[in-house]
């Protein structure tokens, strides 16, 4: 059966709507002329724009429907912006209550979910379950798509694209932090939402020490809720790292671990985009479980450092024991770690680069 008009509704997280990327490509290869249009919160909004697979976004403004009288203001618009795409297909890759409002207001002929359909969701798109169900996220969302007919080439892919416009204002950003074009450097991703995900401040900044004496450059980055995380972590370390903490957007980001020589941090938007952008990840890991959140590829050059703790694999956002879930993961570890994807990768640090920094 051929489908022309396709709606997808992924509407967060970052690293949730990153795995969702290869969903549209294979939907594009199988379907080449249908219209593929993706419903979006504004804050993964940038990761869709200018995606060759995607023909329109649409940004769902949750905040528009936290009341029943905005629910009744707005809902009736968005049904009528919805249902005049005339959508042949939906497919709800978010499984919960309010993406389950979203396509049942498309009015989609079609409708498919993946298989942890929660929120009652189920009753509404028909959960699809495949041979990866209890695999990978990425392949649990392809399994969507098999169920249509649609090959997925290997390796899988994520396409995000970065404007010469994004790459040149992400460059500026560096430069002005003191990240010289041309010098190798290390990304460290030390924001997470929960805080039983977090690395200890001082296992980073001892981590800087050690890449800042191989000449490789230390660069810092999250959201604006993390700069006091990275204060912290500058503040400890003998040389404060760069820091680009809060001072990018998506796509400039993308563009910044794109050009790095691998990337650590937990499980977290930034490090599924260093995933995306085919940057060697190392991925700290403990509460969550790698085989469905770690860093998807065989063969990319990931690690993934784990926690050395029965509990292990919990999920749960705080310790009930009070414990540090990830303290046991020690910077030597990771420094070692660093060795070998290098040594992997073939990439040699520079060993006589100037480096010029600014805490």
């Amino acid at each position: 059966m051929s489908y022309s008009n396709i709606l997808i509704v992924k509407l967060s997280a970052i690293g949730d709507v990153i795995h969702a990327l290869p969903v549209a490509t294979a939907l594009k290869q199988q379907f080449p002329a249908a219209k593929i249009t993706w419903v979006v919160e504004k804050p993964a909004y940038d990761l869709l724009t200018n995606n060759p697979y995607i023909d329109e976004l649409v940004i769902f403004d949750k905040a528009k429907y936290k009341s029943l009288g905005g629910l009744l203001k707005h809902g009736r618009a968005l049904a009528r912006q919805l249902k005049a795409k005339k959508f042949d297909l939906a497919l709800d890759l978010q499984g919960l209550f309010k993406s389950a409002a979203i396509i049942y207001l498309s009015g989609a002929t079609t409708r498919l979910g993946y298989c942890n359909m929660r929120e009652l969701s189920h009753l509404v798109s028909r959960p699809v379950f495949g041979p990866n169900q209890t695999g990978h996220v990425v392949d649990r969302y392809l399994d969507v798509v098999r169920a249509l007919g649609c090959e997925v080439n290997q390796p899988v892919r994520f396409p995000i694209q970065i404007t010469a416009e994004e790459a040149m204002s992400a460059e500026a950003v560096a430069t002005h932090a003191g990240l010289r074009q041309g010098n190798r450097y290390v990304v460290l991703a030390p924001g997470t939402n929960w805080p039983t995900k977090c690395w200890p401040v001082s296992h980073f900044a001892e981590l800087a020490n050690m890449l800042w004496q191989d000449q490789i450059i230390p660069v810092l980055i999250g959201g604006r809720g993390d700069q006091r995380l990275s204060e912290d972590i500058s503040q400890s370390a003998s040389i404060p790292p760069v820091d680009l903490t809060g001072k990018t957007g998506l796509k400039q980001l993308a563009h910044v671990i794109k050009q790095a020589v691998c990337f650590i941090g937990g499980d977290t938007g930034p490090m599924h985009l260093a995933v995306a952008v085919n940057t060697p990840v190392i991925a700290l890991f403990g509460p969550t479980d790698p085989l469905r959140n770690g860093p998807y590829g065989a063969g990319a050059g990931h690690q993934v450092l784990l926690t050395d703790r029965a509990c292990r694999d919990c999920w749960k956002r705080e310790c009930p024991r009070h414990e540090i879930c990830l303290d046991v993961i020690t910077p030597g570890q990771v420094y070692q770690t660093v060795g070998a994807v290098l040594t992997k990768c073939s990439a040699t640090p520079p060993k006589n680069s100037t480096i010029k920094s600014k805490k």
